[in-house]
């Protein structure tokens, strides 16, 4: 966020009613990439109904008040920490087929 939008909230005393995806991940403590994997789990919904490569908006009244649901954020820390395994295993199994491919292919 901008130094202005901090001082602008800070003046509010309060957040605005949408929230871009960046500012939904700051309130949830997580990055702004974790943001569409909490969605293609359903975790969390995207005001309206946007294009997929379009801006979304969060509504901060809903995302308040699950903040305060200890399952839910449950939820969220399994499906982000498996998210990133997956991620993870998939990217260290592609570098070992490339080595053993190169080895094959040097012998």
């Amino acid at each position: 966020m901008k130094e202005e939008q901090h001082q602008f909230l800070r003046l509010l005393n309060q957040l605005p009613a949408r929230l871009t995806a960046e500012q939904a991940a700051w309130v949830l403590n997580c990055q702004p990439h974790d943001v569409p994997v909490l969605v293609t789990a359903r975790l969390l919904k995207p005001l309206g109904n946007p294009p997929p490569n379009s801006v979304k908006f969060f509504a901060a009244l809903e995302l308040l008040e699950m903040i305060e649901d200890r399952t839910w954020l449950a939820k969220v820390t399994n499906a982000l920490n498996q998210h990133w395994q997956k991620k993870n295993a998939a990217k260290k199994s592609h570098l070992s087929e490339g080595f053993r491919n190169e080895n094959v292919t040097a012998c």
